[in-house]
């Protein structure tokens, strides 16, 4: 009788260590994943010491990508939540961190000289496992084109990664992101070379796309850091932050864009 006891006992505790019995026959229609966004970054260093930050207890991304080989590293999973965004806004929601998904690129950014910034580039490998990556998550996470941002578009104001060389236009050939049809650009920069629209467009332009940026029609620092970062994904051979008539047409051409 006492070992019948026991062993009723035991079970019980088994019961209560194994957390409360759960019905899973119903499952609601109504949920999408938890990660919206694919933010890229750039690390600033070499491999052994992105590994030696990203593995530590502050800064961390779900996935680092190596330049050569090009080996994809999943650090944290993508079911949790790591710390890569920081302060951060998109189309309207805030702290990415807790609906995003970061992976972060090999690559020194840049350098300073006489000459100014030195930006290094990417590695062709390197891009060619990031659309393999890119892909998988997307197709698995029901995510369309305009998930994917670099940190400089949901941070302009402090961050300018994945900067000038990364190659947002193999992203848009490979179907992962929005980019707007030459044609188009090319005959709105024509007419905005006649009239060029005021600050208050380029700021509700970009809001349009996502951005965070004031909506108080002046050309402040705040507003230029954020053209900045637009026409570094889209027009990276120059990226002053000066709202002119090519800027405008690729605001026009994305705008057309279903």
């Amino acid at each position: 009788m006492k070992a019948l006891i026991l062993a009723a006992f035991a079970l019980l505790l088994a019961g209560c260590a194994s957390g409360p019995r759960i019905d899973t026959r119903y499952t609601s229609l109504g949920q999408d994943s938890r990660a919206q966004f694919i933010v890229l970054h750039y690390t600033s260093s070499d491999l052994s010491r992105s590994l030696e930050i990203l593995k530590g207890d502050g800064v961390s991304s779900h996935y680092l990508i190596g330049e050569a080989p090009a080996t994809i590293y999943r650090l944290v999973d993508e079911d949790r939540r790591a710390w890569h965004a920081g302060e951060s806004q998109w189309n309207g929601r805030t702290w990415l961190n807790s609906s995003s998904i970061g992976i972060e690129l090999v690559n020194r950014g840049y350098i300073e000289d006489e000459r100014g910034r030195l930006w290094y580039p990417y590695s062709e490998q390197q891009i060619d496992a990031l659309i393999v990556l890119l892909k998988d998550i997307m197709q698995r996470h029901g995510l369309k084109p305009g998930a994917i941002v670099g940190h400089s578009d949901i941070a302009p104001q402090r961050k300018v990664d994945p900067g000038p060389l990364f190659p947002w236009k193999r992203l848009a050939d490979a179907g992962l992101v929005r980019w707007p049809d030459a044609t188009a650009v090319a005959r709105q920069r024509s007419l905005f070379a006649l009239a060029l629209p005021d600050v208050a467009w380029f700021q509700a332009q970009l809001v349009r796309q996502g951005y965070k940026v004031p909506e108080h029609g002046h050309l402040d620092l705040e507003t230029r850091n954020v053209i900045a970062a637009f026409q570094m994904k889209y027009r990276p051979a120059r990226f002053d932050g000066e709202p002119d008539a090519e800027t405008a047409a690729i605001l026009a051409a994305l705008a057309m864009e279903p």
